[in-house]
């Protein structure tokens, strides 16, 4: 076993990177259909991706994960690990991530490269700037408020009501202070006073419209089908009215290419887009995806936070926009998270306690129960710790056994691919089986107000959805205006089945608050804001931020 002694950043640091080229060529990507980035890291040009459109698509595999506690789940680590794994017992595999948002990066969650032996490199690249693309994002974003606050402040030929703008502006950064502000002050060449706020960048419509895209007319006509106001007589406005869907098309153009890495053991990953699950989607673009299914016989993608979250938006958003039909569902938990959910302190974490680990494994079926929902075969992976016991694991195998699931321990983050050989062996028997009978867990001809509902009591538990007379007027309002077809993207803590982030297990019997309705026209989906989420995230009382520093020798360290 490897040692666990060095830091994740010490560990990719020190690992042996190929060419990039040399990774593209084990999927069949030429050399000049890359654009590099440094030499570990490119863009696949669009022409490519296009000329392979009509080749036939791998398996498709969701890796996701019980609710996340402090504990840890390890589902990153998972999807990158399983991916060697599989690589080792002779599949051709690509694995599908997100990129990282600064915003965790710097606050308390830390990156998305993996951790241990199963990560993707260059990780210093990759947790920060990488090839841009969320600063594109960022910048096409801003260029709207720009120009929505510029029209109004000349003729405003289009009548829009500053009262009633809804497009924010957005920063890839923690910082609850933008959250509400006040724009325009300082007099009339400052253009018209309003109420405004910032989001962070991963909660754009943009950054959701770029992760459902099939091409960049597409994204272009989405672009231009964003609702970012109303009239002063409440007639919706959009960026096509507005004429600037061209401009900000253009900034996205270089990042809509999908970017190419790969992990410790030299397998490719393409990572793409990085929605958040608890404020948006949650899962890598597309045409990442799209792109790795063509060229690999397996790709395994994640999807973020728990099943409730991250899953329920990948099957009832992604693959009902997308068309994908995956084949196999990896859950991951861990013994820690298991025991958090069963009332164990997390300074007590590293003794055996069975007791707590059986309460604490109610979390785990719930999540079982609601991803048979949707017709695909599960198989749950134990990621282990050094401190979790053989009496732990086999009563967590023994608990999944009733509902004619195999519990597998795997030892990635310590041993690599060789440590998910036995997972990479199950997962690959589930999708060869054709079993999976994929299905959305609603109709789109079912309205909003009774889709939310649907997702509160079938995956939440809840008893039913409340919401004020505005909110369910605003409901009324979208389905009156042809939005009714829509999914919608439950924004929810991730901490909880319910609204209530310290109510853990599997709670039933409670109720989900429906605190505000966005429309995402362009994303085409209902945002519905739960609880008391944020779609702009505060920092911690010591955010990780102190402890990142560039060393003597101009290495980045403190990265997690």
């Amino acid at each position: 076993m490897a040692s666990s002694v060095k830091s994740d950043i010490d560990i990719a640091q020190a690992a042996s990177v190929e060419p990039i080229a040399d990774i593209g060529a084990k999927l069949g990507i030429p050399g000049d259909a890359l654009i590099p980035y440094g030499h570990d890291k490119a863009k696949i040009r669009d022409g490519f991706i296009d000329s392979r459109r009509g080749e036939p698509d791998g398996r498709l595999i969701l890796v996701t994960a019980v609710s996340p506690t402090p504990a840890g789940e390890g589902k990153t680590t998972t999807t990158v690990g399983l991916g060697d794994g599989m690589s080792r017992i002779g599949r051709k595999v690509a694995i599908c991530l997100r990129e990282p948002s600064l915003g965790p990066c710097f606050g308390m969650k830390g990156g998305a490269a993996g951790g241990g032996y199963a990560q993707v490199v260059p990780m210093t690249d990759i947790n920060l700037h990488f090839t841009g693309d969320i600063h594109a994002i960022g910048a096409a974003h801003n260029l709207l408020a720009a120009l929505i606050d510029n029209h109004m402040h000349w003729e405003n030929q289009l009548n829009i009501d500053p009262r009633r703008v809804t497009w924010r502006r957005v920063v890839d950064m923690n910082e609850r202070a933008l959250r509400t502000i006040t724009s325009g002050l300082g007099g009339f060449n400052n253009g018209v006073v309003r109420e405004a706020g910032f989001d962070i960048t991963v909660a754009s419509e943009i950054m959701a419209i770029f992760c459902l895209a099939n091409d960049l007319q597409d994204l272009d006509n989405r672009l231009g089908n964003i609702v970012f106001g109303y009239t002063r007589d409440k007639k919706p406005v959009t960026v096509r009215q507005l004429g600037v869907h061209g401009s900000m098309t253009a900034l996205l153009r270089d990042a809509f290419q999908p970017n190419l890495v790969q992990t410790m053991e030299n397998n490719p990953a393409f990572m793409h887009g990085g929605p958040f699950a608890n404020i948006a989607h949650g899962c890598n673009s597309v045409a990442a995806t799209r792109a790795a299914l063509k060229q690999a016989d397996y790709v395994i993608t994640e999807a973020g936070f728990g099943a409730d979250l991250g899953a329920e938006k990948f099957f009832n958003i992604k693959c009902r926009k997308a068309g994908l039909s995956p084949d196999a569902v990896v859950l991951v938990a861990t013994i820690k998270a298991l025991k958090m959910n069963g009332g164990v302190a997390k300074t007590d974490l590293g003794q055996e306690n069975l007791e707590a680990l059986g309460i604490g494994t109610v979390n785990l079926g719930r999540h079982i129960r609601n991803l048979g929902q949707f017709g695909v075969p599960v198989v749950v992976a134990v990621n282990r710790h050094t401190n979790d016991t053989d009496a732990e694991v086999a009563a967590v195998r023994q608990y999944c056994e009733q509902f004619g699931v195999k519990a597998i321990e795997s030892t990635h983050w310590a041993d690599g691919g060789a440590g998910a050989e036995a997972l990479a062996v199950e997962v690959a028997a589930l999708c060869d089986s054709g079993a999976a009978q994929f299905r959305t867990l609603y109709h789109d001809s079912l309205s909003l107000w009774d889709k939310a509902k649907t997702v509160a009591k079938k995956i939440y538990g809840a008893d039913d959805i409340i919401a004020d007379k505005k909110i369910r007027e605003e409901f009324a309002r979208f389905q009156d205006e042809g939005y009714g077809d829509y999914p919608v993207c439950m924004a929810k803590t991730q901490y909880s089945f319910s609204t209530d982030p310290n109510l853990l297990g599997a709670p039933k019997g409670h109720v989900v608050p429906i605190r505000e309705v966005r429309l995402a026209a362009g994303a085409e989906f209902i945002v519905v804001i739960c609880g008391e989420v944020m779609t702009m995230p505060g920092l911690p009382r010591r955010p990780a931020a102190n402890d990142i520093r560039v060393n003597a020798e101009g290495r980045i360290e403190g990265l997690f």
